[in-house]
């Protein structure tokens, strides 16, 4: 099965006594991990939520408006593509990232037309 894990940091600070601020060097060895298990299919950093642009179009006019579409308690960071046997097996996976500390893994099952 293939998950698309959203990669989020929370807005608010963490408890006391939780972890914080997981260095880069932590989520590269992971993704060399999840890579050489044959888990990860892609995945990347997204640009800072000031450049995105939420598009719809209403009555056949384009409206873009600035900033993401959601407003959240979480900043969306990053994505990456699972290849997982099940959803346990991904919940596995997200729960080994680094950010997943300090922050929220959401898993979406692709469906598969």
């Amino acid at each position: 099965m293939r998950f698309l894990m959203l990669v989020c940091r929370d807005t608010e600070p963490v408890p006391d006594g939780a972890e914080s601020g997981a260095p880069i060097s932590d989520v590269d060895e992971w993704a060399t991990t999840m890579d050489a298990r044959g888990i990860r299919i892609t995945g990347d950093p997204v640009a800072h939520q000031r450049e995105a642009k939420a598009v719809r179009v209403r009555r056949g006019e384009i409206a873009v408006t600035d900033g993401p579409y959601l407003e959240t308690k979480e900043i969306l960071g990053g994505f990456d593509l699972l290849e997982c046997r099940d959803m346990a097996e991904a919940i596995e996976v997200a729960a080994a990232h680094p950010f997943a500390r300090e922050g929220v893994m959401e898993l979406r099952p692709i469906r598969e037309l």
